[in-house]
């Protein structure tokens, strides 16, 4: 006990300390645990931990993060997604793996050698970049989307691998194989199999079963199980149920030789249509992020520097060579993809390392004599050191390839040449319903976004749409910003929005502008900004049920109506004046001028709904 607790310690005291400073430094939770990892190593040593064990624990991080992943698709957006799953996930792979096989033939690798390198380098990191992207607000961008269905295709290609790499097997007496075999064979020929020994049509049978039941158990079982679970009235309860449901189909999967992370993907589509969803969410999300911190650590720890010293020339070299290669067939595909913009280079540099499943498939060919285990040490390293270096990509395309690529983008943007004197920026799921109730009274509007994809399916309706960044003043004077009447932002990010804003009150004062705001803070920003309408995104939805709310509990319509209206307005009134003493830059609770005139409004507030709700219930007394 006193050793687990030792090393539960080392984890959370290295974590808790590296993360808050890699975060504010901009460099991201990631590359903070990495790091982390790093720095508690010698530690380990003296500890005499098993990290390789703790790291197969630890993967089942991202079996919890593929469910997630999947409680966020229904099956019809997974299938919308099926060209690019399998045209730009499949390309990706059979590309990647037939290049770095000829990489490591012309080093002097035998072809088996080569081609089992091949498959475990054209993996990519699903954890690190899933991760990342969710962290910096770019899974739903085009290049983040892409991103996913090529992890999604590689964790689906993990099976095959598995079945090919043991057909790939040199010599039984190859002594470096054969060593290779006692330090991590015995845990595979240990293991559970539901189908060892079985024919061919027999494994498929029994595992095309094993998928039918996690989809029948997603449909039909699940509900009558919650309904059976609430009856206890306690919320450890849900929590034990959802981790049940993960590690049940993990384990299933994992019998049958398919992927844990797969099945459990699997399992979250065909549960994100249940009402439990939001449930299983919140319960399995602190788990996923605690085992991915520690999966991210024994990564850093997992380091052999004494290895890594001995041959660091060859590794660094191959290392770089192995994301050079990656992100030049990346951006290769990404053109005959048609991602364009910067979110070419997103996807790119996002996938341009091995990935965590290389750790498991190194570990597999060693066990079954189908690379030399000094091979395997070296490329264990590379893998390593790939994925070590991740965050710095990103931080590459933050800072340096995004704004360049933006502002260098002139020649990549759509010639406007129907400039109107309405112009919409940004036809997401906001600015599309504004487009459509503009157009449906007969105006002529512009619409600017820097989605390819939305731009590919608004063409394909016949509707009027340009690529391109609506920061860049040239392009909103294409637009017609000079002789616009209104200009709508609706694009999705904060800092963008407020740009435009100052931009367009700034040198163009005759333009109305209408901006979409993220929350309350936002607002004060783009009251600042010089806004003329600013309207929060969920503002609207959150007064429509605070409106049911007042009906719930007893309230007329025409009272709820009444009180509704009345909040509405005064609550305009509190944000022009708590928009005077927002301060940019200071945290609002750090603003006392801000803090003390929030408190006053928020108790006038309270006294003028108050007096309202107490009419309201004179009157209803008196008419009844």
């Amino acid at each position: 006990m006193t050793g687990f607790l030792m090393l539960a310690t080392v984890f959370l005291i290295a974590g808790i300390i590296a993360v808050p400073i890699a975060t504010r430094f901009g460099l991201g939770s990631v590359l903070g645990y990495l790091v982390a990892g790093i720095a508690i190593s010698p530690v380990l040593q003296w500890l005499n931990v098993d990290v390789i064990a703790v790291q197969h624990f630890a993967e089942f991080g991202v079996v919890m993060m593929l469910f997630l992943v999947g409680l966020e698709l229904e099956p019809r957006l997974l299938w919308s997604m099926r060209a690019r799953l399998l045209g730009l996930g499949g390309l990706q792979v059979m590309v990647t793996a037939g290049l770095v096989a000829g990489v490591a033939i012309a080093l002097g690798l035998s072809w088996n050698v080569s081609l089992a390198l091949g498959l475990v380098f054209a993996l990519s990191s699903t954890a690190i970049v899933l991760q990342t992207l969710n962290e910096k607000g770019l899974m739903r961008s085009d290049g983040g989307q892409s991103a996913f269905s090529v992890l999604l295709f590689q964790d689906i290609a993990v099976i095959p691998m598995l079945a090919l790499l043991p057909l790939l097997a040199i010599s039984q007496s190859a002594p470096e194989a054969a060593g290779g075999g006692e330090s991590h064979g015995a845990e595979s020929a240990e293991t559970l199999s539901l189908v060892a020994g079985l024919a061919g049509w027999q494994t498929a049978l029994v595992t095309v079963a094993a998928i039918a039941f996690v989809i029948f158990a997603g449909t039909v079982l699940t509900r009558p199980l919650f309904r059976f679970v609430a009856m206890a009235n306690l919320r450890e309860l849900f929590t034990a149920t959802a981790l049940a449901i993960v590690v049940g189909i993990g384990l299933l999967m994992s019998l049958v030789g398919l992927s844990p992370a797969l099945g459990t993907f699997l399992a979250g589509v065909v549960l994100a249509g249940s009402e439990y969803r939001h449930e299983l969410e919140s319960d399995i999300d602190p788990f996923r992020g605690l085992l991915l911190g520690l999966f991210f650590m024994t990564v850093g720890a997992g380091i052999d520097f004494t290895l890594l010293a001995e041959n660091a020339l060859i590794v660094v070299t191959l290392t770089l060579g192995l994301i050079l290669l990656k992100a030049g067939i990346l951006l290769v595909l990404a053109r005959l993809f048609g991602i364009s913009g910067s979110d070419r280079w997103l996807f790119a540099l996002s996938l341009a390392q091995a990935g965590e499943f290389g750790f498991v498939l190194l570990s597999f060919t060693v066990s079954n004599n189908v690379i030399p285990q000094g091979t395997a040490d070296l490329a264990l390293l590379i893998v390593a050191l790939s994925m070590l270096l991740t965050p710095l990509l990103f931080i590459l395309y933050d800072r340096v390839i995004s704004p360049h690529f933006t502002e260098g983008q002139k020649q990549e943007a759509d010639e406007i040449d129907r400039p109107a004197r309405i112009i919409v920026a940004g036809h997401g799921r906001f600015g599309g319903s504004i487009a459509r109730m503009l157009r449906s009274i007969g105006k002529d509007i512009v619409v600017v976004d820097f989605s390819s994809r939305q731009l590919e399916m608004l063409r394909a309706f016949g509707i009027h749409a340009y690529f391109g960044d609506a920061t860049r003043p040239d392009l909103l004077h294409a637009a017609g910003i000079d002789e616009a009447r209104l200009l709508i932002v609706a694009i999705d990010r904060q800092e963008q929005t407020t740009q435009i804003v100052e931009h367009v009150k700034r040198n163009h004062p005759h333009v109305h502008v209408i901006a979409r705001a993220y929350d309350r803070i936002h607002t004060y920003e783009l009251y600042q900004a010089g806004a003329d309408d600013i309207i929060r995104e969920t503002f609207d939805s959150a007064i429509r049920t605070g409106r049911s709310a007042y009906e719930a509990l007893g309230f007329t319509r025409e009272e709820a109506e009444a009180m509704t209206a009345q909040f509405v307005e005064s609550d305009k009134t509190h944000v022009r004046a708590l928009a005077e003493a927002y301060r940019p830059g200071v945290p609002a609770h750090e603003n006392a001028e801000f803090v003390e005139l929030s408190k006053r409004m928020n108790e006038q507030l309270e006294s003028e709904m108050r007096h309202g709700r107490e009419k309201a219930t004179a009157w209803r007394q008196e008419r009844d």
